[in-house]
């Protein structure tokens, strides 16, 4: 193929379309799978079951589908699964899933991956979000749509984070953030809403103030925390973006819910 540099270690069982593009001293695996217009820039090291999606870009030194950091991963054959069209930086590691997982790994389309960030293995990242330098997510953590990760953010095993939510850069998030929630800190505490975020995404004023309302109810100090999360399903029962944070709440995980810090809490600003 005369898109694959000659410097590169291609395996002859890999399956390549004909429209992927591999640089320099790439490193591609037996089992990996490269769909149309993917692109290894030079560098790059491939492995595993690993699929990579239409359209995505991958930068020097970045390195997908090794076996997972993981003592219980015994060998098994288990799958790294990437979408379409995300940007995937230099340095980055993603890790496929483990038998005591779910086995799969998955990151959705349209993310960027920035310089040194990791996704660990049994993950599910959603699609459009972002992940800023050396930001990390440990095995088994959820991350849904439009989530962006500031730079050294670092989340705890399991956790889950909610649509359209922010990790402030270096926050240590050892809990699960609700949808559109915002935080920062070290350990991290939820400090209000992702109001530049859901501005960026076209999210009204009306919208934007019945989740500020919510949000106000829901952590307020009166009451235990089911008692007002009953309340908010009462009231904003026709709201589809409140009943989403109802919703993610009631699922629960098992890791606890991040709250606001008692010293320093504030409206959501």
């Amino acid at each position: 193929m005369s898109n694959i540099h000659p410097s590169a270690v291609i395996d002859r069982s890999a399956k390549i379309h004909t429209t992927v593009q591999i640089g320099a001293f790439c490193v591609v695996g037996p089992n990996v799978t490269l769909s149309e217009n993917v692109r290894l820039i030079n560098h790059v090291c491939v492995d595993g079951h690993t699929r990579i999606g239409r359209g995505t870009t991958v930068f020097p030194f970045a390195s997908l589908g090794q076996p997972p950091q993981s003592l219980a991963y015994k060998g098994e054959e288990t799958e790294l699964v990437i979408g379409e069209n995300n940007i995937i930086r230099e340095h980055v590691t993603m890790n496929p899933g483990t038998a005591k997982g779910s086995g799969v790994t998955r990151v959705g389309d349209n993310c960027m991956f920035m310089a040194d960030s990791h996704v660990a293995h049994d993950c599910v990242v959603g699609s459009n979000c972002v992940f800023a330098n050396n930001a990390m997510v440990g095995g088994h953590v959820v991350v849904e749509d439009f989530v962006w990760l500031g730079g050294g953010a670092a989340v705890h095993q399991f956790s889950r984070i909610g649509r359209h939510a922010f990790v402030g850069g270096m926050a240590g998030l050892e809990g699960d953030l609700i949808p559109y929630g915002s935080v920062m800190g070290n350990r991290a505490y939820l400090a209000g809403l992702n109001l530049v975020g859901l501005k960026r995404r076209g999210f009204t004023r009306d919208q934007i103030h019945e989740l500020r309302n919510a949000y106000r109810l829901l952590f307020a100090q009166e009451g235990t925390f089911q008692e007002r999360l009953a309340d908010v399903a009462e009231l904003f029962a026709n709201n589809g973006e409140v009943m989403e944070i109802v919703n993610f709440v009631r699922a629960g995980g098992s890791r606890p819910l991040c709250m606001p810090n008692r010293e320093t809490r504030s409206e959501p600003a």
